[in-house]
């Protein structure tokens, strides 16, 4: 069945290269994929989007007037633009003549509101609970329907009302190709306190591996105190990449590193790293033990750094295409394409 889809994206960050993070890069590919089925796909997001897709920016907030700035609780102003972009596209949406609204957001605003829509509104939950998030699902309502990308991320979800189908995250296994491997670690992501890039550099200096880094760098302050005097000539810090380079580097690494200090909901990152035929070495957190096998990948205990070192000089030693495999059946954007057609079909049915 061919849908007309309504993709809510992030209002704050664009969808474009290089990627703000893993949601941004999904929601690309998301847009993408479905497209390439046949579907007609309108994208409600942030200005300043890849031109490609098209996207329909949510609407700006306005001027806030003097009296409700003299408000000693206002809440940030960035809050106020959120809630304002989803609270007028919500309410828009209506009249949009749509089969599915997918929500592919963080904010509460689209689950609170989805009864104000006539068609279905599917939530896919990429975090573990949020207050505002846990406040909205709280609430039951006919027309909602929930997708997690994981096992991990559904079980933190279903106590809380929601009963989420798993549908992992994909990676186009074209644009993610494998590369020779052989070059020392890489690790790659936003480089803030929760992904563990420390942690790496330390695991890594003890393998005596050397690491390179790549990631945009939104806590200026948390990279400039804890991560830039950690750099040598053999932990490289080598900047915020678009796709084709970033695969390139991943496809170069012997390992990709992946440290979360937090239970990752999923990691792109790591099926990126399956797709350029590079095993893992990481910290057994979150989703991270669904997507490795032992053919792919070798964890160690969250937190510890020792075992992460003895973790990458393991993982350099295993089969590039056991990686490669494990990618293409497990973690493809045609497996998840396939999986939200399915969900599509059976709610707009």
């Amino acid at each position: 069945m061919r849908h007309r889809i309504a993709l809510i994206a992030s209002a704050r960050y664009p969808l474009r290269e290089p990627f703000p993070g893993g949601l941004e890069a999904h929601t690309w590919q998301l847009a993408t994929g479905l497209r390439e089925r046949g579907h007609d796909v309108t994208v409600f997001g942030a200005p300043d989007s890849d031109r490609r897709l098209g996207v329909r920016a949510m609407a700006r907030l306005p001027e806030i007037s003097t009296d409700a700035r003299s408000d000693v609780g206002m809440p940030p102003e960035w809050f106020l633009a959120e809630h304002h972009a989803y609270l007028q596209l919500m309410l828009d949406l209506g009249a949009g003549g749509h089969t599915v609204v997918h929500n592919n957001s963080l904010h509460y605003l689209p689950v609170a509101m989805a009864a104000s829509v006539p068609a279905p509104v599917l939530t896919t939950l990429h975090t573990p609970p949020t207050p505002w998030l846990e406040s909205a699902v709280r609430i039951p309502r006919a027309g909602t329907v929930f997708a997690a990308v994981s096992r991990h991320t559904a079980d933190r979800w279903r106590p809380l009302g929601a009963d989420p189908e798993v549908i992992p995250n994909g990676v186009d296994t074209d644009r993610w190709s494998p590369g020779p491997g052989g070059g020392s670690p890489v690790w790659s992501g936003r480089l803030v306190r929760e992904k563990g890039v420390v942690e790496a550099v330390r695991a890594a200096d003890r393998a005596g591996t050397g690491l390179r880094i790549a990631g945009p760098t939104p806590d200026a302050a948390y990279f400039r105190d804890e991560v830039a005097p950690l750099l040598t000539d053999r932990i490289r810090y080598v900047g915020h990449l678009d796709h084709r380079r970033l695969a390139r580097l991943v496809g170069s690494a012997s390992v990709a590193v992946v440290s979360p200090c937090w239970d990752e909901p999923y990691g792109l990152v790591v099926a990126e790293a399956l797709a350029c035929g590079t095993p893992v070495a990481g910290f057994a957190r979150g989703a991270l033990p669904e997507i490795l096998d032992d053919e792919c990948g070798v964890l160690a205990a969250p937190g510890d750094v020792d075992g992460l070192a003895a973790a990458i000089r393991a993982a350099a030693r295993l089969d590039r295409e056991a990686a490669r495999r494990r990618a293409e059946t497990v973690c493809s954007v045609e497996a998840m394409i396939t999986g939200y057609e399915r969900l599509y079909d059976a709610i707009a049915a």
